[in-house]
């Protein structure tokens, strides 16, 4: 490994540290107090966001086309690589967030309509990352590994914890994993992934703060995930020079 790479390895052994803490005190109070943010929400809206992200799981893992414009040289050092992925970070943060607050000030209804937008902000974010670093978002298998990322981001303290354990070694998963994508289980992946998925968003949802929480909680929202996904795909990049190294 060169130097980058020895850097942001250190790093990456920090996050799996911090993801692998027993979950804190002020944490489980967070958790107490987001379900009951969650609990004013009326059940038509839960069954409405239930099924956004069911239909944008199928159409991640279904969806015959995918378009992004990150092509990167396949000669591309990793920091460089990584300069770009940060600057897409960037940039959707901020579409993120002047997305929030427009929606976020204009009442239920718009806040409504921020969600689906929300999560194709963050789709559309993490298919560039993922071809930032050189992985082909045509194969659906790619495109599974996303929607971890995008769960890791967003379950709970133990919920992440188990999302990582799956994601760990993933290279050598591929070769179990089906080949087909109506092969696989989606319709669970969906009942699990719901239960945490962007619970925090769910305030935007509430008279009076959601105007303030859109802009906000956007920002952060992509700046999580983009992270995380920064994470994921180290984590496959330097085990696979740990096993050329070798």
């Amino acid at each position: 490994m060169g130097n980058y790479e020895e850097q942001i390895n250190y790093e990456l052994q920090f996050w799996e540290m911090e993801l692998m803490k027993k979950p804190s005190l002020l944490g489980n109070l967070a958790t107490k107090v987001q379900a009951k943010i969650n609990s004013y929400i009326p059940t038509k809206v839960h069954k409405a966001i239930t099924t956004t992200i069911k239909q944008m799981v199928k159409a991640v893992l279904f969806g015959s086309t995918h378009t992004t414009s990150a092509t990167p040289d396949v000669d591309m050092s990793l920091l460089h690589r990584e300069a770009l992925v940060k600057a897409k970070i960037d940039n959707y943060s901020k579409t993120g967030a002047a997305e929030g607050g427009i929606t976020g000030a204009g009442g239920f209804l718009m806040s409504m309509a921020d969600f689906p937008i929300l999560i194709g902000i963050k789709i559309k974010m993490l298919f560039e990352i993922a071809s930032l670093y050189g992985f082909d978002v045509k194969d659906y298998r790619e495109r599974l590994y996303i929607l971890h990322i995008f769960q890791l981001a967003f379950s709970s303290k133990v919920g992440t914890q188990n999302i990582f354990k799956q994601m760990q070694n993933w290279d050598e998963k591929l070769i179990v994993l089906p080949e087909s994508a109506e092969q696989f289980d989606w319709q669970t992946f969906q009942q699990e992934y719901r239960d945490y998925i962007d619970l925090a968003k769910m305030a935007q949802l509430l008279p009076v703060v959601g105007a303030a929480v859109g802009a906000v909680a956007n920002y952060k929202l992509i700046q999580k995930l983009g992270k995380t996904a920064m994470m994921a795909y180290r984590l496959r990049i330097l085990n696979q020079l740990s096993i050329e190294d070798r």
